[in-house]
């Protein structure tokens, strides 16, 4: 897979030299990289539930999460009036986790109970005047037990008139993750995966993907898009510091194939109503060759309530039916080959729900002239096996 990145880089920087070949006999000054705009998004997340994969499917799932991101966009034109963008975003993220805090419950904190996570990403694009545009992304993350570098190449082609949209996304993450074992399941010797300068084993997972996406506007109402993933995985794909307790009251780390395969297909169908309002629905199937299968059914209808403020209620379904290797507290067998009692691998239905109000006045957010919009969203997500959650966003856009 790494030798068809590097044929994907050159492949970009061919296309980039021919993008910016220059004649001889045309003088030419370039311009330079100039703000387009800044967004920052800020976001409060909240947990409750009783099915904590770290105590084997029962106890408490309470966790916190606040994460800020920042993004910077710059652009610029060329001699043939291609189009450059430069996409510079920081996000960070901190969390504090109850169940997280059980992999050894006799101290005060356990190393995964809380933690902060930094993920920086660089995105450029060329787009030339046929429409055509082509980019490349790097990203990296990083947390105690968890580092990850990603790429990405983006190819994309609209029609003369542009109600035709074809798009491609490849990307590669190449992560290592901290093998972290429940206290009373870990090998003699080993450490915590904390600062106590015990020996731990550092273990790779590799994720690939490949979307495409292909967007129409039928009439002067609506507009479709066709969505399709094709999704690998390799290597470390169960979490050591999850329990699984078997129905002859033994336990052991969670164990899970070292190879996963994900296909989700969707569609997107936007209607354009009178009354300044817009439907804008989402269908989507998924399957895996872990036997999970789910559907998602997603509504929104952005309402204009005046020319600067807008109203976005929404709703979203989602069912799924349980892997192969899923089974509850004390029902799994000694001889099951993989086994696992996280309940995100189990058969449930949620409900996810709210609103979003944006705010986009002509002379800027507060008489800002710079400050171009204010949105707030909230969400209240509800779990068929007693999870639910409350997310609050807060979006500020700058042009």
């Amino acid at each position: 897979m790494r030798k068809i990145t590097f044929a994907a880089l050159a492949c970009f920087f061919q296309v980039l030299a021919a993008f910016s070949q220059e004649t001889k006999d045309t003088v030419y000054k370039s311009r330079k990289l100039k703000t387009e705009e800044i967004n920052f998004v800020s976001g409060y997340y909240h947990q409750n539930g009783d099915h904590s994969a770290v105590t084997g499917g029962i106890g408490t799932e309470k966790l916190t999460d606040l994460s800020n991101t920042i993004e910077v966009k710059l652009v610029r034109s060329d001699r043939r009036n291609n189009d450059h963008s430069l996409n510079i975003e920081l996000g960070i993220d901190h969390y504090s986790s109850a169940s997280s805090d059980k992999i050894d419950p006799s101290t005060i904190s356990s190393p995964s109970h809380a933690d902060t996570r930094i993920y920086p990403s660089v995105g450029y694009t060329i787009k030339n005047q046929h429409n055509f545009s082509i980019g490349l992304t790097g990203s990296a993350s990083n947390e105690f037990d968890y580092h990850s570098w990603g790429a990405g190449l983006n190819i994309g082609k609209s029609s003369p008139d542009n109600n035709t949209d074809f798009n491609l996304k490849l990307q590669a993450y190449w992560d290592s993750w901290k093998l972290i074992y429940p206290i009373e399941l870990r090998p003699p010797g080993y450490g915590t995966g904390g600062e106590d300068g015990g020996p731990v084993i550092w273990t790779p997972r590799n994720s690939y993907s490949a979307s495409f996406s292909f967007s129409r506007v039928i009439n002067a109402r609506m507009q479709v898009s066709l969505l399709l993933d094709l999704i690998t995985q390799n290597g470390m794909l169960a979490t050591n510091y999850q329990r699984v307790y078997f129905d002859n009251n033994t336990a052991k780390p969670e164990l899970l194939p070292d190879s996963r395969f994900k296909l989700p297909v969707g569609i997107r169908f936007n209607w354009f109503l009178p009354g300044e309002v817009i439907l804008r629905s989402y269908y989507r199937y998924y399957s895996d060759n872990w036997g999970l299968k789910a559907h998602t059914a997603e509504l929104e209808a952005p309402v204009k309530l005046s020319p600067f403020f807008s109203i976005s209620p929404f709703y979203r379904f989602y069912w799924q039916d349980q892997a192969d290797y899923f089974a509850p507290y004390r029902q799994h067998r000694p001889g099951d080959v993989f086994y696992t009692s996280d309940y995100d691998l189990s058969r449930f239905s949620s409900h996810y729900f709210g609103s979003s109000f944006r705010w986009v006045p002509a002379n800027g957010v507060f008489h800002i002239g710079k400050w171009n919009s204010l949105e707030l969203r909230y969400g209240h997500y509800m779990r068929s096996n007693d999870l639910n959650s409350d997310m609050i966003t807060m979006a500020l856009k700058f042009k």
